[in-house]
């Protein structure tokens, strides 16, 4: 009676907390927020059936904190701005329209009849990347010493780790496969690195002017052109371009100054590419001389979406011999090119010797 009344205490005190943390947020005093999250548990407390996962503990509170974390991820980042299609996400699958083309149109025709053009479109099915962390054990013992920060830490790691592989699966969606007519994959031109006889060369501001010319040949509109560069290649400006050095932070909005048309940003988890230029497997560890590479997209041929997500919890009175609870989250969640057009990508070229 004695161990269960403790847990009861320390369930209610676990949701004054959180009541207080989501009153800050929504901006209402914290001694109303921590009475509405105890009052909430109590009286949904005896409807609930046995087991359930919020019996003293406020899932859903967890979980929306989660939310509300990830979603404030993608602001002044590559991903920010972006379409968002999350309301068309049923069942973490989107259905999209893929069309066949544009009607052609003629000028001062004079020709008649006139020709009838075909126009095909296809339902283009898109399931989301499925993103789960590992489960997280958290001991009674914790619990109770650590006042509940183990928790608010456990759910900030959880969401600081699943929105760097949801970032990193992005950028690799919007990078193409490999060289192609409306994909460019273009080379590094400046000297090599350390000045050595092999190695990788540098970036240089010629470079990006050479994208610039390939996004005019196939007229990608300026407005929402996006360039992401790579760490290898910020470095590469900064020691070589002293204009961008000078404009490389802005202190306003926090990201780097436009270039040449393209909105820049910056993200040390970009794309990785082989020597003949061609993407590296998501997931897969660079090979020797192979480097990652900066990449550009147009804002208006992506999108972004999110599905459901969810906490899992398991209560350390399921398991007497560890006397531990288990935490972890899922989170549905992708970024794609529309079509496979209007993007491409900077690598390093390496110099053999």
């Amino acid at each position: 009676m004695e161990s269960k009344g403790i847990k009861a205490i320390t369930a209610l005190l676990f949701n004054a907390v959180m009541g207080v943390m989501v009153a800050a947020v929504m901006g209402v005093p914290v001694m109303a927020g921590a009475a509405t999250a105890v009052s909430v548990s109590l009286v949904a407390g005896p409807f609930l059936p046995p087991g359930a996962l919020c019996e003293g503990v406020l899932t859903e509170v967890w979980t929306g904190e989660l939310i509300k974390t990830l979603r404030a991820g993608d602001v002044a980042t590559f991903l920010d701005g972006l379409p968002d299609y999350s309301q068309y996400a049923e069942n973490d699958v989107i259905h999209m329209i893929d069309v066949g083309g544009d009607p052609e149109v003629l000028v001062n025709n004079t020709t008649y009849p006139l020709a009838v053009q075909d126009i095909t479109d296809t339902d283009a099915v898109f399931s989301l990347d499925k993103f789960q962390t590992k489960p997280t054990p958290v001991t009674d013992d914790e619990l109770y010493a650590s006042s509940y920060d183990k928790m608010s830490s456990l759910k900030e790691r959880h969401a600081d780790a699943i929105k760097e592989k949801k970032f990193a699966k992005a950028i690799h969606a919007l990078a193409p496969d490999s060289d192609s007519a409306k994909t460019p994959v273009l080379k590094t031109s400046g000297e090599v690195v350390g000045g050595g006889a092999t190695g990788r060369k540098r970036l240089q501001i010629s470079d990006i002017i050479a994208l610039k010319d390939k996004f005019d040949k196939m007229k990608i509109p300026v407005q929402g052109r996006r360039l992401v560069l790579c760490s290898d290649h910020v470095n590469d400006l900064l020691l070589t371009d002293q204009k961008f050095k000078d404009q490389y932070y802005n202190y306003t909005t926090g990201k780097i100054a436009n270039l040449y048309g393209f909105e820049v940003y910056e993200y040390s988890d970009n794309p990785v590419y082989k020597t003949a230029g061609t993407k590296v497997a998501f997931g897969t560890a660079a090979s020797a001389n192979e480097y990652q590479a900066s990449v550009a997209f147009y804002t208006k041929r992506v999108f972004k979406a999110a599905g459901s997500t969810k906490m899992y919890y398991s209560e350390a009175k399921t398991d007497p011999l560890n006397q531990r609870s288990l935490v972890n989250f899922r989170h549905y969640f992708i970024v794609l090119p529309k079509k496979k057009d209007a993007m491409g990508a900077i690598m390093s070229e390496y110099k053999s010797e």
